[in-house]
């Protein structure tokens, strides 16, 4: 049998199959690839820039002490003040590419180089290293989020690429700048700047702007007040920054090397609360008053806005300084002082601007504004009364009942040995039954005196309701603050203005957007005013509050102190006083809500009016010397204030105290006064209420000297006897 003739080999080679998988992957990598690209190219087409995080549009609004200068306070979401491009320190722009970015200039927004650094620090032996530009990490900040995962990671590239090609290297940098958290609280290179050398970016050294974008690379670990290591890494990014600059051609070598061996000295970190101390107070009313002039929450805390106050450095200064050393005084040591709270408000009487204002240690401690915390008067409620008889037709000159006086709406009497006394020296002694038998002879005299107070500018209070006859005795509550207003329309002759603490407010651009009104009203006759103010200059000279006249300037004022007797337990003491130019309101009481025990022998004549002359004579240092007006014809000028005698005012042979503490009613368990409902009383009096007279406008008086200086008394008063204490 023939074989089969061999088959003719092939030409062909036989293919390998790994080849031919090879080549599958190719081909559908690269299908993939062109499948990828087009969708990249749609993907980027069809992005747009979502809207900014709201948080980092927001700047910091800044509130500044009367003089427009010296800064009192912030509010702020974030701690950010914006600035444009051009008035970026070189040094910074030059040291935060260093640090982060040195292919900034030309780079397309994203650096593939770094990417492939950062995956392959994350699989290898090597440190971790970051893969983003500084147009990636403004991307990141400004428009989306910190999480990590591929999908944001590809947003973030599609967007710096966009960004990249729609806005300038200026533009972007400039963004970033502005936005980058540096640490302590500051959010952008000028609050880092202030957060970390205590001024502008703009006056940043070479080593204080390379040391301080250093700190943007890890803000948390950098900051070289957190301790030794933080300030030794600090100092390897640092060094890292510098060989960046010289790299770069910014620097030169030899300026290198003449930082290069330390960080710059960074001054102590301050310890701040934006609303910690006694400016915390301030800064709420601000807010409060802004609010109510129509600017909303977001303009405060983010809108950039610059807030001129009325406060006065110097004189807010003298206010904290006296709060403290009077809370000591009265406490008797450091401890008991944290119990012991003085609220103080000082107004200029012109404009109403609030000069100065002490309503606590700490708001981040204590919330109640002592200053504006309505607290029963005492006797300062007194001058109300005054004005309310003035009003009615009555002079200085008419008599009053200043012996024990019942009123005929229930209670108990109100001691009294002096007789019969006139208006005028019933105001200087502070004669509680002169007072009450005024409110008695007067028709309608509860609610006249009301009239009074609250045309003077006082706001109506519920506690002044049921006091009866005994309104002058001042159970009813007032702040501080609002005593203070009152007064001032006595010493404006009666013209009112409000009190407010904002005087201008300007945007970022200095375009102002409010400013305070400053409309005086006429509140109380002038005459009326001018005779009231009158009595009280006797008080301030003659009466219980003789220590303020050691101010050296025509002064007015009253004492006042809330005296419980059955307790035997004085809740507040006061003095109210003032000059032409600025009227203050000094109280001091006890206890978290103001309702303790300051004891038996506390009077407004001692720590409140030592108080208060202690802070006017900072309040009214350099301040020229104005009389007030001349008393009207309810006065005789010939003899304006004599004492009253012994034998026809005082016939009790025990002495009488300078200041009689105030009575009141026996107080129910809850530590209200009784009620008491308020009835006409046929008038006591012998002497006819002369007419009222035509008010008339005020006048400045002229320029007078001081008057002459009035020992204040060298020791306490004395208790009264058994019994209920007369109020002062």
């Amino acid at each position: 049998m023939a074989k089969p003739a061999r088959a003719k080999p092939s030409n062909k080679r036989k293919r390998n199959p790994w080849v031919r998988a090879l080549k599958w992957t190719i081909g559908i990598f690269l299908t993939l690839g062109v499948l990828g690209a087009a969708g990249v190219a749609v993907a980027y087409s069809m992005i747009q820039l979502p809207d900014p995080n709201a948080d980092f549009r927001t700047n910091t609004t800044f509130v500044y002490y009367n003089d427009g200068k010296t800064e009192l306070g912030s509010f702020k979401v974030q701690n950010r003040v914006t600035i444009p491009f051009e008035q970026m320190n070189p040094y910074v722009t030059d040291a935060i590419v260093a640090a982060e970015n040195r292919t900034f200039w030309t780079d397309p927004g994203f650096d593939i180089a770094a990417l492939a650094r950062a995956a392959r620090s994350l699989v290898g032996p090597e440190q971790a290293v970051g893969g983003s530009t500084i147009t990636q990490q403004y991307i990141k900040v400004m428009y989306l989020t910190q999480e990590k995962t591929f999908t944001r990671k590809a947003k973030e590239i599609l967007l710096a690429v966009k960004v990249g090609q729609e806005r300038t290297k200026e533009q972007i940098l400039e963004g970033y700048l502005n936005t980058v958290y540096f640490g302590r609280g500051a959010y952008g290179i000028e609050a880092a700047s202030q957060a970390y050398f205590d001024k502008p970016q703009s006056e940043l050294t070479l080593a204080e702007a390379v040391a301080l974008t250093a700190i943007v690379n890890s803000p948390g670990n950098l900051d070289p007040a957190a301790g030794d290591k933080q300030a030794a890494d600090l100092l390897e990014r640092y060094q890292y920054s510098l060989n960046g600059l010289v790299e770069m051609g910014k620097i030169t070598d030899a300026e290198r090397l003449e930082i290069y061996s330390e960080l710059p000295e960074f001054p102590k970190v301050k310890k701040d609360s934006a609303m910690g101390g006694p400016k915390g107070f301030l800064l709420e009313m601000v807010r409060k008053e802004l609010l109510a002039n129509d600017f909303s929450e977001d303009q405060i805390n983010g809108g950039g806005l610059r807030i001129v106050t009325t406060f006065d450095r110097k004189a807010q200064a003298a206010a904290v300084k006296t709060a403290n050393t009077y809370a000591r005084e009265v406490g008797g040591s450091k401890k008991k002082a944290e119990d012991i709270h003085v609220g103080l408000a000082s107004i200029d009487n012109e404009t109403g601007g609030v000069l100065a204002l002490y309503g606590g240690r700490d708001y981040t401690e204590n919330y109640i504004n002592w200053a504006t915390s309505p607290r029963p008067v005492g006797s300062t409620f007194k001058p109300y009364a005054l004005a309310a008889a003035l009003r009615d037709g009555w002079t200085l000159e008419d008599k009053v009942n200043g012996s024990t006086v019942t009123p005929p709406d229930g209670g108990r009497p109100i001691p009294g040995r002096a007789g019969r006394i006139s208006l005028l020296s019933a105001t200087t002694r502070s004669s509680n039954p002169g007072f009450v038998d005024l409110v008695m002879q007067l028709e309608d005299g509860h609610d006249k005196v009301v009239q009074a107070a609250e045309d003077a500018g006082v706001p109506h209070s519920k506690s002044w309701d049921e006091t009866g006859y005994r309104i002058p005795l001042g159970t009813g509550e007032i702040s501080p603050l609002n005593q203070a207003s009152g007064y001032s329309t006595f010493a404006n002759q009666g013209l009112h203005v409000d009190p407010h603490v904002v005087a201008e407010v300007f945007d970022s651009r200095e375009q102002r957007l409010y400013a305070a009104s400053i409309a005086p009203e006429r509140g109380i006759e002038s005459d009326v005013a001018t005779d009231v103010t009158y009595a009280l200059t006797k008080v301030a000279q003659d009466g219980t509050g003789s220590r303020a006249s050691q101010l050296g300037y025509p002064v007015a004022g009253k004492t006042g102190s809330y005296y419980i007797s059955d307790l035997k337990a004085t809740r507040a003491i006061w003095f109210v006083g003032f000059t032409r130019q600025i009227t203050t309101s000094v109280m001091i009481v006890k206890g978290d809500q103001g309702t303790g025990n300051l004891g038996q022998y506390f009077y407004g004549s001692r720590y409140p009016a030592m108080a208060w002359l202690d802070f006017m004579k900072v309040a009214m240092d350099g301040k020229e010397r104005i009389a007030f007006a001349q008393p009207t014809r309810r006065v005789s000028t010939q003899s304006p204030s004599p004492k009253p005698s012994k034998e026809t005012e005082e016939p009790s042979p025990t002495p009488e105290p300078t200041e009689l503490p105030s009575e009141t009613p026996t107080e129910q368990p809850t530590g209200e006064p009784t009620p008491t409902t308020p009835t006409k009383a046929p008038p006591t009096s012998t002497t006819k209420p002369t007419p009222k007279p035509t008010p008339t406008q005020p006048t400045k008086a002229p320029p007078t000297t001081a008057p002459p200086e009035t020992k204040p008394p060298t020791t306490e008063p004395e208790q009264p006897g058994a019994g209920e204490k007369t109020e002062t």
